[in-house]
């Protein structure tokens, strides 16, 4: 399976707002009007969410939802880190 990478950054955002108000997956889930099975797909960016699933999941946590697009947005546009090249087999 492929993760796309809007829905891993989400994902990780949604885990540490839940996370911040100590609520497990289940009581999200239960608030949100959804399973904790999907939260949990969620969280690992294991499917993308729909514009009201999103909406519906930042109200319930007290999310700010145009800050949260706002990092969302940064991200996709930060360069992701460079590594230093790796010498080759035969150097090593």
């Amino acid at each position: 399976m492929r993760i796309e990478p809007d829905a891993a950054r989400f994902g990780a955002i949604l885990k540490r707002l839940r996370e911040t108000k100590g609520w497990t997956r289940q009581k999200l889930a239960q608030r949100a009007g959804m399973t904790p099975t999907y939260i949990g797909i969620l969280e690992y960016g294991g499917n993308t969410p729909s514009l009201p699933t999103v909406l519906e999941l930042i109200e319930v946590l007290g999310g700010d939802i145009a800050d949260i697009m706002r990092r969302l947005a940064a991200a996709r546009v930060t360069p992701a880190p460079v590594l230093p090249p790796q010498p080759p087999a035969s150097e090593t």
